[in-house]
C-alpha cells in the first residue's frame, strides 16, 4: 500500500543553503518512493507572492514539478510564513492547495492535518495578526505592492517576529491543550498532525475516553524532520543538517 510523508517548517531561504541541500536530497531520494507528500506550512521563510520569480524560487518550484510529474501527489497547507502562496504556484508545481484544516483518510483512519499556528491561542498578539492576515483585504493589499517593497516588509516582519518570540514564555509559544481537544473533537478524529511549534513529538492522551495522539513535526533549522506513515507504522525522524 506504500507510505505517506509529512514535512513542515523547512523555512527555505537563500540564506540557508544547507536546508536547501537537505530539501533537494529529500525530494530526489526519499519523496519519489512515497504515495503522497503533505507539506504542512512554512515551506519558505517568507513568500511574498507568486509573482516573485527569483532563481531560488524557480528552483524550488521546479523541484516540486519534477516530483509531481513522477506521479507523487503533493498537498500543501499554508503556514504563517507562506500564506500568500496561491493558484499560480499550484499550477506551476502540480501541488494541490488545501484549506487551513483538512481531514484525510490515512490508511483507513480519519486524521486532521493543519499547520498548527491556530492552536497557539495564548499568543494573543500573533492571533490578532493571524486574523488580519487571513482576511480578504490584507493579502490583496500586500500583493498590490511592488516586489521590492514586499521584500522589505518581509524582512522587517521577520525581525519583529524574532524579537516578539524572545519575550514569550515556552508555554505561550506552545499549543493550548484545550484548543487541541476542541478541534479534534469537532473534527471527530483521534489523530492530529501539525507543525509550527518546532517541537517534534508524538503525544498520546485520552479524548472522550478513547486513545488519541497528536503528532508534531519538527523544523528543518537543525534537522530534516520527516513523518513517515504506512498502514502498519508511524515513524517521526530527523537527520541532522
Amino acid at each position: 500500500m506504500g507510505h505517506t510523508l509529512f514535512i513542515a517548517d523547512l523555512h527555505l531561504s537563500e540564506d540557508r543553503p544547507d536546508i536547501t541541500a537537505a530539501f533537494d536530497g529529500f525530494m530526489t531520494h526519499q519523496a519519489p518512493h512515497a504515495t503522497a507528500l503533505y507539506v504542512l506550512g512554512d515551506l519558505f521563510e517568507a513568500w511574498i507572492g507568486d509573482d516573485d520569480n527569483s532563481p531560488f524560487n524557480q528552483h524550488i518550484k521546479q523541484t516540486f514539478r519534477s516530483l509531481t510529474e513522477q506521479g507523487v501527489a503533493v498537498y500543501f497547507i499554508h503556514g504563517n510564513r507562506d500564506f500568500l502562496i496561491g493558484p499560480r504556484f499550484a499550477r506551476e508545481t502540480g501541488v494541490e492547495l488545501l484549506p487551513e484544516q483538512q481531514i484525510i483518510d490515512l490508511y483507513g483512519e480519519k486524521v486532521l492535518i493543519m499547520h498548527g499556528d491556530s492552536l497557539c491561542t495564548r499568543d494573543h498578539r500573533y492571533m490578532a495578526f493571524r486574523k488580519k492576515s487571513r482576511g480578504w483585504w490584507w493579502p490583496r493589499l500586500m500583493l498590490s505592492l511592488p516586489l521590492w517593497y514586499r521584500r522589505r516588509v518581509a524582512r522587517n516582519a521577520r525581525k519583529t517576529s524574532a524579537l516578539h518570540q524572545k519575550n514569550l514564555t515556552e508555554k505561550i509559544m506552545d499549543v493550548t491543550p484545550l484548543e487541541v481537544l476542541r478541534v479534534m473533537e469537532q473534527a471527530g478524529v483521534k489523530t492530529l498532525i501539525h507543525g509550527h511549534t518546532h517541537r517534534p513529538a508524538i503525544h498520546r492522551f485520552e479524548l472522550n475516553g478513547q486513545p488519541a495522539r497528536r503528532i508534531v513535526l519538527g523544523d528543518w533549522y537543525t534537522q530534516s524532520s520527516v513523518l513517515t506513515v504506512s498502514a502498519d507504522s508511524t515513524e517521526l525522524t530527523g537527520a541532522p543538517l
